[in-house]
Order: structure tokens, then sequence, then C-alpha cells
């Protein structure tokens, strides 16, 4: 898959989670297949203003490149300037969240709000595309709600305003993270535009996401919450997913977040990663007992150690 300039050499891609998709993890997630990775949503008033928590989330390394960095906003102006801001940065592909419905993005106008209003969309598109010199992808939704599936009008606006590429959570905002996806408005948006379609949701393993690609013609799939506490679903042929082989995966993403990261300071979040590597083992639950009851990211590592002797 290409992208601009960008070649993408597995179009399996790490979706953006926000509160997972931080440098360790993109980072593991590269190392086990993954083509290109998204960073969490970052405020562009965060970036715009300078604010120091934003700035950390968009460190990065080159061992993770090709990534991208996802910006959420609806001041056009403030969008543009947190794009010429992420331009300076060594980030391969700016891309704009306009599929995210979580109320407290919603209300500000922002995410999938902005699939309701097309005409400030392509602004906001077109005043990235003006201020960066990386390519500009856009991630949507079917549309608003079933009565308003503007999935298709939408791709073109952003692809008239200098998308090279849109990802398609195939769900409207109303239908939030349930029910079947729509393939057929994949199908529809990738005949509609003649820029790369990357497919998004339900998908569980390798085979989903190219029977995917196989029946809506879309160039890649976006993997996410799949990807979680299984970063090798990336990969053409899925391992012998024993528990050895889980905290091997776990070992590796710890010692990646004490490089990368600040283990002592996110230990909430770094136990919610790690408990995921357990979900449906037998036993998995007593493990994931064992890892909240640790009280250091020390602990943690030791923890992990001990279970993989």
């Amino acid at each position: 898959m290409q992208i601009g300039s960008i070649d993408i050499k597995n179009p399996f891609v790490l979706a953006p989670l926000a509160g997972y998709t931080d440098l360790p993890f993109r980072l593991l997630c590269r190392e086990y297949g993954a083509g290109l990775v998204c960073s969490e949503m970052i405020s562009s008033h965060g970036l715009a203003y300078q604010q120091q928590k934003t700035h950390e989330m968009i460190k990065t390394t080159e061992d993770e490149r090709p990534v991208s960095m996802q910006l959420f906003g609806a001041d056009v102006k403030i969008m543009g300037k947190a794009a010429a801001i992420l331009s300076e940065y060594p980030v391969d592909i700016i891309d704009i969240n306009m599929g995210c419905p979580v109320h407290k993005v919603i209300k500000k106008g922002a995410g999938a709000a902005l699939m309701k209003n097309p005409r400030l969309a392509g602004e906001i598109i077109s005043a990235v595309c003006d201020n960066c010199r990386q390519p500009v992808t856009v991630k949507i939704r079917t549309g608003w709600n079933h009565q308003q599936k503007n999935g298709v009008e939408f791709a073109g606006i952003a692809e008239d305003n200098g998308a090279q590429a849109i990802a398609v959570h195939a769900r409207t905002w109303t239908a939030g993270f349930s029910g079947e996806i729509d393939r057929e408005m994949i199908a529809a948006i990738k005949k509609a535009v003649n820029i790369p379609v990357i497919g998004n949701g339900d998908i569980l393993n390798y085979q989903q996401g190219l029977e995917m690609m196989i029946e809506t013609g879309c160039d890649g799939v976006m993997i996410g919450r799949a990807a979680l506490g299984c970063p090798w679903v990336f990969q053409p042929r899925n391992p012998d997913v024993s528990l050895h082989f889980r905290l091997e995966a776990l070992s590796r993403h710890l010692q990646l977040i004490k490089t990368f990261g600040n283990p002592d300071r996110g230990l909430a979040g770094i136990k919610n990663h790690c408990g995921k590597y357990f979900k449906g083992l037998p036993h998995g639950s007593a493990i994931r007992e064992r890892i909240f009851r640790a009280e250091t990211f020390a602990r943690l590592q030791e923890l992990v150690n001990t279970l993989m002797d």
C-alpha cells in the first residue's frame, strides 16, 4: 500500500487507540509485523499551546517508522498550526480524527461530530494539508447515524481537499463499537475515490483482514482493540500462543516501556495493558490479579520473570 510517498510494506495497520498506542506499544507492534503504526489522538490545542503532556505523546524513534500521528480538533486555524508544528517532527503521516465517538470529543465539535459538518471538515483537511510536508490521511465513520450515512460523500470531500488515504471505521457514530460493521460502505467508498482506503472494524486476526480486503476491495486493514494483548495479530501465520509465548511478548513490552515510557508514573495504565495478555486464558484471571497487586514497575517485571521460569 502506498500513501503519498510512503511505502507501507504490510497493509495491516495498528489503529490509534487512546490510552494504548503509545511509543512502546507501537514499537512492539512494528516488531511483530505491523506495516504502519498510529499514535493516540493528539490534541491540536495541546500542540498549538505547547502543553508538555501533549509533546510527550509525539515522542518517536526511527525503529517505529513509518509512523502516523493523529490530530483531533474542530478549529481550522488551530488544526493548521498544530499540523505545522507536527510537521517538524520525524513522522511520516499526519492523520485527522473524524471518527472518534467519545462524548468529550464530540461536544467540542471534533471527532465523528465533523461528519455532520462536511464543509468544516473539508476546511480542516485543507488547512492541515497546507501546513505540513507529510501525506495527510483521515479516519472517518460511515456517518452520524443510520439516517445520515454520508461516508461516500464525506470521503470525496476528504480527497478533494488533499487527503491521500482514508480509514473507514464501518459503523455510524450512534452505533459506537456495537453491531455488525457495514462492509458494503467500505466497498462503496473504495469505488468512489482514487486514494487508498483502509477498512476498520471487528478484525480479530490476519485471515479476517484478508477476507475484508477481498470482499470490499480496500487497500489495507486497521486493527485496534484486537491488537491489545495480542501484538502478533499482524503476522500472516498465527503462532502457537502458549503461556510462555505470551509472557515473552509481555516481557518485551515491559522492556520497551522501561526504555521509552514513564513506568512508575503510569503504572495503572501499564497494568491494564499487561492484563490483556491473559484474556481468555485458563488461570488468566489469577495472573491478572497478581499483576494488579504489583506495587511498582520493578515488581511487575519480577512477576513476569518469575512466571516465565
